[in-house]
């Protein structure tokens, strides 16, 4: 017998493909949505759940994935909001309409998806909102206008949400992993280095791991654990919280 049923975004790879993989491992019911068809469908095949492929900056998308998870397993427990993509440029060289797309995957999606499985969360008395943020939720960076931007919006949804939704059971907590060792961190190394004018063998140790104190890039199962601990019922007392997983560079 599976214990809850999860929705994870951005689950193909990276932090979320950890996601999704951790809590299968605790018995849950994992529905993968990414825009990525292959690599969805092998997460879901490999953890023995639902695949739905989705464009989160669609919001039709949006409400199909919370349906497609409704039709077939009845209702949501969890939520984990982790869709995200990096474009890095100045200001004034940012694309109007990539800033359109960010904000709408990072930032509209979680709010949307919040809002779809609301009624079921609350009707069942139990629901836990997990959002994947980053040390961009708290602080800015160069030459990342829009995912900053996103980012720490999403600690303002997480906070309301966690306010109107205490009295229902369910909570809504941040996790805020600094670099991580994805393939979306890998994809910066070039444009930390075109847009800082170092070279690409120089950005891990002069940008990525400034000011740590633990020197390495985070692994993605080690966020996931901490996801799985606020999905858990021991966290029912944990809500409007941001959990950084930072190696240290909070200290300094």
């Amino acid at each position: 017998m599976k214990e809850r049923i999860a929705i994870v975004t951005g689950a193909a790879s990276g932090i979320g493909k950890a996601v999704a993989e951790t809590l299968a491992s605790a018995n849950h019911n994992v529905v993968v949505a990414d825009l990525n068809a292959a690599g969805g469908q092998a997460v879901a095949d490999a953890v023995g759940g639902l695949f739905v492929p989705v464009d989160l900056a669609n919001r039709e998308d949006c409400h199909r994935l919370v349906e497609a998870a409704w039709e077939r397993y009845g209702t949501v427990h969890i939520l984990v909001n982790n869709a995200a993509f990096q474009h890095i440029d100045p200001i004034d060289e940012f694309p109007e309409d990539v800033w359109d797309k960010m904000l709408a995957v990072l930032l509209t999606a979680p709010f949307l998806l919040t809002r779809y499985v609301w009624p079921a969360m609350k009707g069942q008395g139990w629901g836990r909102i997990v959002n994947i943020g980053s040390r961009q939720s708290e602080r800015a960076t160069p030459f990342k206008v829009a995912y900053v931007t996103a980012k720490h919006g999403l600690l303002g949804l997480t906070k309301v949400a966690a306010l109107e939704g205490g009295p229902h059971g369910i909570t809504a907590n941040a996790v805020l992993p600094t670099w991580t060792r994805t393939a979306l961190v890998e994809k910066q190394i070039a444009d930390q280095a075109r847009t800082r004018q170092i070279p690409e063998s120089e950005v891990i140790e002069r940008v990525m791991l400034s000011g740590r104190p633990i020197r390495r890039l985070l692994e993605p199962e080690e966020v996931a654990k901490l996801v799985l601990f606020l999905c858990s019922d021991d966290a029912a007392a944990i809500t409007g919280s941001s959990y950084r997983i930072d190696l240290g560079a909070a200290i300094s």
